[in-house]
């Protein structure tokens, strides 16, 4: 799943020759690690995707806000952009969270459910990171050590603004592009 939702990122963001390169040089070095990763762990460290991957997901975040903030209108490509936009986000943190949690075991705790002892691994690190991009915060996953605590405050508060500058914008968009519309469709006095 994980490697569709990159290779569509590259279509996303790859218009341009030299956008699509740059993407193609984050992007292949990132799937080639978490292909040999999951088919043989022990070639290569889980790190080094862990580390391309973020690299690559904040590029592709940086390339969606550059398009909506310089978009001159609003239309369905630029709400789908913004919704992406902040998918993506949600997914940068992901590897950040199993990176930490590699580095320091009781770097989170873990309460709560059937499986209570069990360690930040994929699927509940990217559970962690939508509930902390969404500043929900259940309780069930806490971030223990200081780096845990300062990715965290910095996902909740990157979460925030993103939401908050991407509704400004659209919004100041949208209302700037209202009167030329109705003084077009309005007949003449």
């Amino acid at each position: 799943m994980l490697t569709l939702v990159m290779t569509f990122a590259v279509l996303a963001v790859g218009a341009r020759g030299r956008t699509l390169g740059i993407a193609l040089l984050l992007v292949i070095p990132a799937l080639a690690a978490r292909w040999i990763n999951y088919l043989r762990p022990d070639l290569l460290s889980p790190v080094v995707f862990l580390l391309a991957a973020m690299l690559f997901q904040a590029f592709v975040v940086a390339h969606i806000l550059r398009f909506i903030l310089r978009t001159s209108r609003v239309d369905a490509n630029v709400l789908c952009a913004g919704l992406s936009g902040y998918l993506i986000l949600g997914l940068l943190w992901v590897p950040a969270y199993v990176l930490v949690a590699r580095i320091n075991p009781k770097a989170f705790i873990i309460s709560g459910g059937a499986d209570a002892s069990a360690e930040m691994d994929g699927f509940r690190a990217l559970y962690f990171s939508f509930i902390t991009l969404c500043t929900v915060g259940y309780g069930d996953v806490v971030p223990a050590s200081k780096v845990a605590q300062m990715l965290a405050i910095t996902e909740a508060i990157a979460g925030l603004f993103y939401v908050a500058v991407l509704i400004s914008r659209l919004v100041a968009i949208y209302s700037s592009a209202q009167p030329a519309a109705e003084s077009e469709t309005q007949p003449p006095r």
